[in-house]
């Protein structure tokens, strides 16, 4: 094909992308259809940064975004839709990402950064970074080896990781593949004897804490998943069967549960009753992910619950339309320093993190991030993300002129008035 042909090629690839409705889930509105515009207009446009040319390795990535492509052309739509999803009309899957481009960072000037201190510590245990694996499941719908590979990338990083209840990989395989035990982050389900059983098979695989989720007691609209799985033309059923009984085949944490009489495994039934009833049969550490008003963090106090994630399950959740970094401050302020508080949400790049910490979080829980790598890459994939992350993260740090976790204060992000 000559250089001609293929210009003319991806002009017409270009013109396509441009008059997709699915950009717009991941860039901020017109700024894909200003680039493409920009880039039909020169004839040389190959070279344009609006066009991202797929990387070939971990080795490659200037950033975590470098995952997102090469993911998304290896996986199936429906996988992708699966991971990229958010709910209705992903307002508030946008928002976590817009949510950081209204806080400016205030650095300082003339500190000696020569050495800088990342770890932090959560519940009397010291971690190299504050970035935490959040809880993703069915990750052996991402690459085969799924939480495997992910938590073999922890342990080489030395970063905390949280599995999910819907792991495709049980607990006590990835625990001894990570070398270190995980916290385990539960959907209760609305029967007291499963919810129990999955909570003491946590404990007994050494799980120091338990993370129950709080923000999915009835359901979700995934509207961008169920778009994706029309466009998918493999026949479904050969791995997915119908109903919770289907759902849950690939699911080894339910494993020889009676589900009788169940739907599905969240819990519509779940209130603060819950959260006792929990506390009283296990002496993991009981985190609470999903809260996000001051009411809420405040109550969490008062029932004895021993952290807090201010969470929207990234945009998967409730369609709010607010971003986790602008719930984070009230939290905070409920909360006055008795209980550490954790946040998930957006986190892409280490200015993210930073401007989280200087709110008032004790650390950060990443997500799609990570997918992203595991998609493309496998483990490899997975660890090349987490040394972005940190790269940036103490990049950063180094900019504003703080050395430890600890000077990372209030003052050293503003609000933007624009």
């Amino acid at each position: 094909m000559s250089i001609s042909d293929r210009t003319d090629s991806r002009r017409r690839f270009l013109k396509l992308l441009a008059g997709s409705p699915l950009i717009g889930l991941w860039l901020p509105s017109g700024s894909f259809e200003k680039s493409i515009a920009a880039a039909l207009q020169k004839p040389g446009w190959e070279g344009d940064p609006a066009v991202q040319k797929l990387i070939a390795s971990p080795d490659q990535a200037l950033n975590v975004f470098d995952f997102e492509a090469v993911a998304k052309q290896n996986l199936p739509p429906a996988h992708w839709g699966y991971m990229a999803t958010g709910v209705d009309d992903d307002v508030t899957l946008r928002a976590n990402r817009s949510g950081f481009s209204r806080l400016q960072i205030r650095p300082r000037r003339l500190v000696d950064v020569t050495r800088i201190d990342t770890s932090t510590e959560i519940f009397g245990t010291k971690w190299k970074t504050p970035i935490i694996i959040s809880p993703v499941g069915s990750q052996r719908a991402f690459h085969p080896q799924g939480e495997l590979a992910t938590a073999k990338a922890a342990a080489s990083r030395g970063h905390l990781q949280l599995l999910s209840t819907v792991t495709t990989t049980s607990v006590e395989e990835v625990t001894a593949a990570r070398g270190a035990p995980v916290w385990y982050q539960l959907y209760p389900t609305a029967r007291w004897e499963v919810t129990k059983a999955l909570v003491k098979r946590a404990e007994a695989a050494g799980s120091p804490v338990l993370v129950l989720t709080v923000d999915l007691p009835g359901g979700r609209n995934t509207e961008t998943l169920e778009r994706f799985k029309l466009i998918d033309n493999r026949t479904c059923t050969d791995c997915h069967q119908p109903g919770l009984k289907g759902r849950l085949k690939r699911r080894p944490m339910f494993d020889g549960l009676d589900m009788t009489g169940l739907t599905d495994y969240y819990a519509p039934n779940l209130t603060w009753d819950s959260v006792r009833r929990l506390k009283d049969i296990t002496k993991m550490k009981l985190v609470l992910k999903g809260i996000v008003t001051r009411e809420d963090a405040a109550l969490s106090v008062e029932h004895g619950v021993d952290g807090i994630i201010v969470s929207n399950h990234g945009g998967r959740a409730e369609e709010s339309g607010r971003s986790t970094i602008e719930c984070l401050p009230e939290v905070i302020e409920a909360v006055g320093g008795r209980i550490p508080v954790l946040i998930d949400g957006g986190f892409r790049r280490g200015t993210d993190i930073f401007k989280a910490l200087a709110l008032g979080a004790k650390a950060v829980c990443v997500g799609r991030p990570y997918i992203w790598g595991l998609s493309a890459f496998g483990q490899p994939g997975v660890e090349k993300v987490l040394d972005v992350l940190r790269m940036e993260f103490e990049l950063i740090m180094k900019q504003a002129g703080v050395t430890s976790l600890d000077q990372i204060k209030r003052t050293y992000v503003v609000e933007s008035s624009r």
